[in-house]
C-alpha cells in the first residue's frame, strides 16, 4: 500500500513514486496546540480519505504536499470544534459545514483539501448524508479569485536579452580561460625543477588537484627557486580556478541552461551524469525529477546539447580529483573558500546576488536584476516557439501541463508587448465572430428600394450614395459569388487594392449582397463543396469549408430567400465541373 493510516496516535505512513517515504502525525507536540487536533476521531476518518489520495490513487506525491493535507485536517477539525462539533463524519450536517466554511477564517486551499478528503472518505465508506455529500461536491464558499493570486511575472524582453547575453559571455570567457590553462599546464613541469612559473603551477594542479596543502606536504621550505612557501597559498585560488570551474563559472552555465531549456530549478540542481542519455552524437535525452509531476524526460535542443557537452568537457579535470560522492554530480564545482573543496549543492541566494553585481546585470529599473529560477522558467514558456505543437488538440498548451496550470501560471503571464498583441488578436477574433453572426444580405429582386427598406443598418454601414447603391444592386460591382459593397476596403487584403479573397470567402463577408442573378454561381459553389466533401476527410473539410458551406445552405434554403422554382432553374445551369469556378490549380477536385 502506498499509504497506511496509523490509528493511535493519528498519523499516516506514505511511499511516493520516487521511492521515498515518510511518516507524519496529525498532532505535533513540538509545536504546541496550534499543531494538534481537538477531534481525533474525525481526524482518523479524514486520514483514511487522505490515504487514498496518495499516489498512485491520487495526486499526493510529495512529503510537503502530505504535510499540507495534515494541516488541512487540523484546521477543519479545530474549526468545527470551535462551533461545538466533536463527532464523526456521519454526524456532519450541512449547517455545520456551511457555518465553518462561511466563517472566513480559512484559506481556499484548506477548504479544498477538506472537501477532497471528505469526498474520498465517502466514496470508500459511504459515511456522509446525501445532503452533506451534495454540499461537499458543490461550489466552494471561499473563492480563489484570480486577482488575489501573486503570479510570477516573466522578465521583460530587454531583461531576458541581457540575461542571456551576460550568461553567454560568462560561459565563453570562462571556457576560453580553461582551455588556455589546460594547454599551458601541458607545457609546464615540476616547479621543484623548473621553478615557480605560471605554467609550472598549472602543471602541478593538473597533476595533484586543487587540494592546496598537498603540493607542500613533502617539500622543504627552502626551495631552490628562492620563493617562500607563503607565495603558493597567495596564488593558488585564482590559478586553480582556471582549471577547476568555481561556483561563479557554474552559475553562468546553469543559468544559460535554464534559459535554453526552461527546466525548473528543482529538476536541475540534483542532476547527475547518469541522467544524461546520449541518443546519437548530437542529441541528449535528459531525465530529471520535477517536484510537481515526478520524473520527466526531455530531448534537448541543439544549443542546449552543445552547452552540456561544453560543461562536461570544462569539468572533466575536476571530476578526476573529486571524491566519488561528488564526481558524478552534473554541477560539481571547486570552492576556493571551503576546506572541501568540492561542492554539489545549489548556489545560495547571496552567491547569486554577488554574481549579478559582478557581471553588471541590471533590470529595467536600473537596479541589479533579481534572479529567480522559477521566473526564468515562466519567461521561457512565455517566449518559446509553439509551432512544434501544431496539430495537437491542445495546440496552445504545453502537453506536459494541465490546461488549468497552463492558463493560471504561464499563458496569463507575458511581457507588456506580448499582452498588447494578444489583446489585438482577441479584438480581431471578436469582430470576426460578430461579422459571421450577421445574417446574409439577400434580395429577392434587383431593387434598390427593397435594399434600403429591409437593410437600413447595412446601407448606413456601407456609406454609399444613391448612385453607388444602384451600381451595387444593378450588377456593376459583382464578383463571382455576390455583389461587393467595396472591393478596395481591405477586409481580406491591403486597403486600396482589389480584394484577393477566394470565391467562398464572400459568403461570410459583411460587404456581400446576394441577388437572384448570383444563384447559378452559388449553385456551382455548392457543387464544388460537394466534390470537396467526397475527397476530403470530414474533419479537414469542416476546418476549411465548413462555415462557408453552412452559410451557403442558409442562403439557398428553399423559400427562405429565393423560390424553389428559381433554385431549380439555377441548378439546371450547373455542369458540376471545376472549370465553372475561378480556382487555383491546387484547389481543383479532379
Amino acid at each position: 500500500m502506498p499509504a497506511t493510516v496509523i490509528d493511535e496516535p493519528p498519523g499516516i505512513t506514505a511511499v511516493f513514486s520516487d521511492g521515498t517515504g515518510c511518516t507524519r502525525w496529525v498532532n505535533s507536540q513540538a509545536h504546541g496546540e496550534r499543531f494538534s487536533t481537538r477531534n481525533p476521531a474525525l481526524a482518523r476518518e479524514l486520514l483514511h480519505g487522505l490515504a487514498d489520495l496518495v499516489h498512485p490513487h491520487g495526486d499526493v506525491d510529495q512529503e510537503s504536499t502530505l504535510a499540507g493535507y495534515l494541516g488541512g485536517i487540523r484546521a477543519f477539525t479545530n474549526g468545527l470544534a470551535e462551533l461545538g462539533f466533536t463527532g464523526g463524519a456521519a454526524e456532519l450536517t450541512r449547517g455545520r459545514l456551511a457555518a465553518h466554511w462561511m466563517s472566513g477564517k480559512y484559506r481556499p486551499v484548506e477548504e479544498g483539501r477538506a472537501r477532497m478528503m471528505l469526498r474520498r472518505l465517502d466514496d470508500l465508506h459511504g459515511v456522509l448524508r446525501p445532503d452533506v455529500r451534495e454540499l461537499v461536491d458543490g461550489r466552494r464558499f471561499v473563492s480563489k479569485r484570480r486577482r488575489d493570486q501573486n503570479f510570477i511575472q516573466p522578465y521583460s524582453e530587454t531583461e531576458w536579452s541581457s540575461l542571456t547575453q551576460v550568461c553567454r559571455t560568462a560561459v565563453k570567457e570562462s571556457y576560453a580561460a580553461h582551455r588556455l590553462a589546460v594547454k599551458t599546464a601541458e607545457s609546464g613541469q615540476d616547479p621543484r625543477v623548473g621553478g615557480w612559473t605560471d605554467a609550472n603551477l598549472l602543471w602541478l594542479y593538473a597533476q595533484v588537484g586543487p587540494v592546496e596543502a598537498a603540493p607542500f606536504a613533502t617539500w622543504s621550505a627552502d626551495h631552490p627557486s628562492g620563493l617562500s612557501q607563503s607565495r603558493f597559498p597567495w596564488r593558488r585560488s585564482w590559478q586553480a580556478a582556471k582549471l577547476f570551474p568555481t561556483v561563479n563559472v557554474m552559475l553562468g552555465y546553469r543559468l544559460l541552461f535554464g534559459v535554453y531549456t526552461g527546466i525548473v530549478p528543482d529538476g536541475l540542481d540534483d542532476l547527475g551524469l547518469g541522467d544524461v542519455d546520449w541518443a546519437g552524437d548530437r542529441t541528449i535525452l535528459l531525465d530529471y525529477v520535477k517536484g510537481r509531476t515526478a520524473e520527466e524526460s526531455r530531448t534537448l535542443t541543439t544549443r542546449a546539447t552543445r552547452l552540456l557537452q561544453q560543461w562536461t568537457d570544462h569539468t572533466e579535470l575536476s571530476r578526476r580529483f573529486a571524491p566519488p560522492g561528488a564526481r558524478d554530480a552534473l554541477w560539481v564545482r571547486y570552492d576556493t573558500h571551503n576546506a572541501g573543496p568540492w561542492i554539489t549543492r545549489p548556489a545560495t541566494v547571496t552567491t547569486i546576488r554577488a554574481w549579478v553585481v559582478d557581471r553588471g546585470l541590471v533590470g529595467d529599473d536600473g537596479q541589479p536584476l533579481a534572479l529567480n529560477m522559477h521566473r526564468i522558467r515562466t519567461t521561457y514558456d512565455s517566449m518559446r516557439d509553439r509551432r512544434a505543437w501544431a496539430g495537437s488538440r491542445r495546440a496552445t498548451l504545453d502537453p506536459n501541463r494541465s490546461p488549468q496550470a497552463e492558463g493560471d501560471h504561464y499563458l496569463g503571464a507575458g511581457t507588456p508587448k506580448q499582452r498588447e498583441l494578444v489583446d489585438e488578436i482577441i479584438a480581431e477574433a471578436q469582430n470576426d465572430m460578430l461579422k459571421r453572426a450577421e445574417p446574409p444580405v439577400v434580395l429577392a429582386d434587383d431593387d434598390v428600394a427593397e435594399l434600403v427598406r429591409d437593410y437600413p443598418q447595412k446601407v448606413a454601414a456601407l456609406g454609399l450614395d444613391d448612385e453607388a447603391l444602384a451600381a451595387l444592386v444593378g450588377g456593376e460591382r459583382d464578383v463571382f459569388t455576390a455583389a461587393c459593397g467595396d472591393q478596395l476596403s481591405g477586409l481580406h487584403g491591403p486597403k486600396g487594392k482589389p480584394c484577393p479573397a477566394r470565391p467562398w470567402v464572400c459568403l461570410l463577408c459583411p460587404l456581400a449582397l446576394f441577388t437572384p442573378r448570383h444563384l447559378p454561381n452559388l449553385m456551382r459553389l455548392r457543387a464544388f463543396f460537394a466534390r470537396q466533401w467526397d475527397q476530403m476527410p470530414q474533419a479537414e473539410f469542416m476546418g476549411v469549408f465548413g462555415r462557408y458551406d453552412q452559410r451557403l445552405a442558409e442562403i439557398l434554403t428553399p423559400d427562405a430567400h429565393f423560390t424553389s422554382q428559381a433554385l431549380l432553374a439555377a441548378a439546371a445551369q450547373v455542369a458540376d465541373d471545376d472549370d465553372e469556378l475561378p480556382l487555383r490549380p491546387e484547389e481543383g477536385t479532379r
